[in-house]
């Protein structure tokens, strides 16, 4: 039971650090505020393979090491909202983890199709959770940064959503491709 235990938590520790590495890579930016990318799919399969527990420790580990090497630095306004944004925000990627069941039966089923389909909705609501919090700090810390005349509330909406979105589309079909071609990657150890 205790190497179980290890495992799992060897390979929170190594999705984070992958997370973290996928950060070197240029994000598609659309502008300043809005950037995607298919950094959490890391996260993704954690959630996917040990559940919501292992996907909040792996999403927070993967913030932590964005503040404590310094990639946050320009991002962090004050503690409070660089605790929003980086503990909190990227520790909710696991609420996809609520989806392992399914996504668990649906490649025991052998249907992988299901399964990705699982992930999908899974990764729909990990970036929607992730996100929400950041619209949060968004409106509430990043407000003065909207264009004249527009509210922050709605620059916060705009921003903050497109990234969602966009985050989302390009998590789900890499995690569609990899489910379909070796469904180990998220299928959780007996």
């Amino acid at each position: 039971m205790k190497n179980f235990r290890l495992v799992v938590l060897i390979e929170i520790a190594l999705c984070a650090a992958f997370a973290m590495l996928l950060d070197f890579i240029p994000s598609i930016k659309l502008s300043p505020a809005i950037s995607i990318s298919f950094k959490m799919v890391p996260i993704f399969i954690v959630a996917f393979r040990w559940g919501v527990k292992a996907g909040f420790v792996s999403g927070l580990l993967w913030g932590l090491l964005k503040v404590v090497t310094g990639d946050a630095a320009g991002g962090i306004l004050t503690p409070l909202q660089g605790f929003i944004e980086y503990f909190i925000a990227f520790a909710f990627i696991g609420i996809a983890g609520f989806f392992q069941p399914l996504i668990q039966s649906s490649i025991q089923e052998g249907s992988r199709r299901k399964a990705v389909f699982w992930a999908a909705i899974g990764v729909f609501f990990g970036s929607l959770a992730r996100y929400f919090w950041h619209f949060l700090a968004g409106f509430i810390f990043w407000g003065k940064y909207a264009p004249k005349g527009q509210s922050a509330v709605l620059y916060s909406f705009i921003a903050n959503g497109t990234s969602m979105i966009g985050s989302f589309i390009l998590c789900a079909i890499i995690l569609g491709i990899l489910i379909s071609m070796a469904p180990i990657l998220v299928k959780k150890l007996a």
